[in-house]
């Protein structure tokens, strides 16, 4: 499978869209691929460009909070941490529960976003075994999953999360609610 297949496959199960561009498009706007300040496009608190963190520039008030996204999927983790990073967060991931769970006791984050379907050790877990640190007692908490009902949302709550969204991801939506919960 090609990397733009996977790529669009990937999104479209985990983040939204991809869209490719007919052939003989040679302007760079309208070239295949995936731009992340798209996905920023419909997210009426959008940081200007200027105060995206640059080498050498003053940080944002963003930059100096830590996220851990955990997901058991590379590609979903490493494109979540892209559009937080791009919007000026610091991020980390983990591809496992165990493996946040340690990055969780070496480091404190501000806020973790969490797949719940993950073998050995589901997102469920994974709040409760944070939430049990004095750390994490108040830490905000994300589930995002492709469990939609509302039993899910409400087991979500109960174990620790403090906001329950459905894959696909709405990057717009993801970065409001984590300003929200970080503010």
């Amino acid at each position: 499978m090609g990397f733009l297949r996977l790529s669009k496959k990937v999104l479209s199960h985990n983040l939204g869209t991809i869209t490719r561009k007919p052939r003989g498009s040679h302007a760079p706007e309208q070239a295949s691929g995936f731009n992340p300040n798209q996905a920023f496009a419909n997210n009426p608190r959008k940081r200007s460009p200027s105060k995206t963190p640059v080498a050498g520039k003053r940080k944002t008030k963003q930059s100096s909070k830590r996220i851990l996204v955990v997901d058991d999927v590379t590609d979903v983790t490493e494109m979540v941490a892209l559009f937080l990073r791009h919007a000026g967060y610091d991020v980390a991931t983990a591809n496992s529960p165990k493996a946040a769970v340690e990055l969780a006791a070496d480091t404190p984050f501000d806020l973790v976003i969490s797949d719940i379907g993950m073998p050995e050790m589901n997102g469920y877990e994974l709040a409760e075994s944070l939430r049990a640190r004095d750390e994490y007692r108040r830490t905000p908490m994300i589930a995002v999953t492709g469990y939609t009902d509302y039993d899910d949302r409400g087991r979500s709550l109960r174990a620790g999360f403090n906001a329950h969204m459905t894959k696909p991801i709405n990057p717009s939506q993801l970065l409001n609610l984590v300003e929200e919960l970080l503010d």
